[in-house]
């Protein structure tokens, strides 16, 4: 566990639960402020930021050792990849249909709330609105699955495992990970006013935390991070 951090960084820390909990109170609370505020302007450029700095959280800290035993390896198992996206599919799906047939096209549907969040130039529509669409979607299915994974079912999740073993890092690692998104819907601003939507955020947050579990069992079906992202 010594060698897991690199040499600058074993002076001070070590990886374990209280190193992953720092990691958790810095990142994740800059990033629910930020979202919040985005959520006000309709400006999400800021989050770009803390997924890069997600993203590289492994390289900063971790050793090659240490890389390597957040999954920074080639997949062992590549069918496993390909059971991984469709699951991902299924969840997404599932989630889209449980929102719209108990919300319909109102705030309380997660996907319409942050859908509704993303600023598009008034007078586009047709082509040019799905463009924007391929354009928002694209990078976002990228860059955060990427900033994510190796931040949550990464660096965090060692962490933690290290601590309180693997089954208890994931339970700790995908309630970070369901709470983070609490600032993505949840506490919503419309109108001009903060709103706390208690049943539907508690049912998106229900689906953040069993996406996580997925991400993890596929991390490890899979022999890489890589099943996870």
């Amino acid at each position: 566990m010594n060698n897991e951090l690199n040499s600058f960084w074993r002076k001070y820390f070590k990886l374990d639960w209280r190193f992953g909990l720092i990691l958790l109170l810095i990142v994740c609370g800059i990033r629910f402020l930020f979202v919040l505020k985005a959520n006000v302007e309709n400006n999400y450029s800021a989050i770009s930021y803390i997924m890069i700095f997600s993203a590289l959280t492994p390289f900063i800290f971790l050793s090659k050792k240490g890389r390597k035993e957040i999954g920074l390896v080639n997949p062992r198992h590549k069918i496993e990849l390909l059971y991984a996206f469709f699951i991902g599919v299924l969840i997404a799906s599932a989630l889209f249909l449980i929102g719209y047939l108990l919300y319909a096209n109102t705030i309380n549907n997660w996907y319409v709330y942050i859908g509704n969040s993303y600023l598009i130039p008034e007078g586009v529509a047709g082509k040019e609105k799905f463009i924007y669409f391929l354009i928002f979607a694209t990078t976002g299915m990228i860059f955060s699955p990427i900033g994510e994974e190796l931040f949550f079912r990464g660096i965090v999740h060692q962490s933690f495992s290290n601590s309180v073993g693997e089954q208890k890092a994931s339970l700790i690692d995908s309630s970070a990970f369901a709470i983070t998104h609490l600032s993505h819907f949840g506490i919503v601003y419309v109108s001009g006013v903060w709103k706390f939507l208690w049943i539907p955020s508690l049912i998106w947050m229900v689906g953040m935390f069993v996406s996580s579990l997925a991400f993890f069992h596929y991390r490890k079906r899979s022999g890489s991070i890589v099943g996870a992202i």
